[in-house]
């Protein structure tokens, strides 16, 4: 019998995180064949996850493979091939918590794999038509054409699952919508899409920029991190440890990075938890008022991510501070088998503007954007 085309049959999806590996397999209808989730980052254990996955599983016809940053030349999801590989190599430099992890898995799934297609499939994409206005900074022009800073834009994957299924939710095609997109999770940021495109976004040339996160700092003065430099003598490394891994909601609380834990502390009376909380649904409500300004009209307020998708108090928190949008308060909370389904309402009776919670899709994105890659030839 004849193996179905790669398209066709099972793939492998690999999510490679900075602290976790996350394995499924896939059927042609979208269900999960077989997964296997690690709370450690790729390296030498790698292979023997994969062969742990697949000695139970289907064998794939082809693996998708998430990685969070293209780099400045490739455009678009892409078979794997070695010049490729290379090219991956120079975007790890712009992304250093998540591309190197994310290779480390692609390395180890092509060695366990060498005789199916591989594609990659980048968060990236999704903003690549960024109007110049929300792609380009403020600087100087020999560091945009010869450096190439400009704003890329990440968590695409996640956007274009959500917005699908909001579509699916509002009965409209997603061509039709003008809405805010908001993925909270370790990372944190807000995109606006009109007509089924990404127009504004707040993360930047590195998913550092932007709304206060788990870990991370968000958006900071640039004046405040020279001065550290030059009046403490910081260095670049010290600097770069401290907004990616000791700041956001870890660094404002200084117990937890986690807003369950949070939430609890702030009702036991923990001043510096509720601070922490207040700093960063404020960041989100002034990161989603941002984006809105570049549409026309606000058709939905949407929500994925672990934290959108599991942390009623901060939805409730952000739709309550944003009355101007035409947002309100009084948002239902999602029981365990609402969660199972592909998206909700959860706004309030009334509401002008529909709020919408979409579990975190992007294993199945990255299967649909494989099988489209394969489909479209080599």
């Amino acid at each position: 019998m004849s193996r179905p085309a790669p398209a066709e049959g099972h793939v492998l999806v690999v999510d490679a995180g900075s602290a976790s590996l996350h394995l499924a397999v896939l059927a042609p209808d979208g269900t999960v064949a077989a997964r296997r989730d690690s709370d450690r980052a790729p390296g030498p254990g790698t292979a023997d996850e994969l062969r742990a996955l697949l000695a139970d599983a289907p064998r794939p016809g082809a693996a998708g493979h998430r990685v969070v940053h293209s780099g400045p030349r490739l455009r678009a999801h892409t078979r794997v091939d070695d010049a490729v590989r290379r090219e991956l190599d120079e975007a790890a430099a712009l992304a250093p918590l998540h591309v190197p992890p994310a290779l480390a898995a692609l390395d180890a799934a092509r060695g366990e794999l060498p005789d199916v297609p591989h594609v990659a499939c980048f968060d990236t994409v999704f903003h690549n038509g960024l109007p110049l206005a929300a792609r380009e900074y403020a600087v100087p022009a020999h560091w945009r054409e010869e450096y190439g800073i400009r704003r890329y834009g990440f968590h695409g994957l996640s956007c274009a699952w959500a917005l699908d299924r909001t579509a699916e939710l509002l009965g409209r095609s997603a061509r039709e919508l003008q809405v805010v997109l908001v993925h909270l999770g370790g990372g944190c940021s807000a995109t606006a899409v009109r007509e089924g495109r990404s127009v504004d976004t707040t993360m930047g040339f590195t998913p550092l920029e932007g709304m206060a996160m788990s870990r991370r700092s968000g958006s900071v003065d640039p004046g405040a991190i020279t001065w550290l430099q030059t009046r403490y003598g910081l260095s670049p490394q010290e600097v770069e440890d401290a907004l990616n891994h000791r700041s956001g909601l870890l660094g404002l609380s200084g117990t937890s990075d986690d807003t369950r834990d949070l939430v609890y502390a702030r009702a036991r009376g923990d001043g510096r938890a509720a601070a922490a909380l207040d700093v960063f649904t404020h960041s989100c409500r002034r990161a989603v008022a941002g984006v809105a300004a570049s549409l026309e009209r606000l058709d939905a307020l949407v929500f994925t991510g672990e934290i959108g998708e599991d942390q009623p108090e901060v939805r409730e928190e952000v739709c309550a501070g944003l009355g101007l949008l035409g947002l309100r308060g009084g948002l239902t909370v999602p029981g365990a088998a609402d969660l199972a389904g592909p998206a909700m309402h959860v706004g309030p009776p009334g509401s002008p503007v529909p709020v919408v919670v979409v579990p975190t899709g992007e294993t199945g994105q990255v299967d649909a954007e494989t099988r489209a890659v394969l489909r479209s030839g080599p």
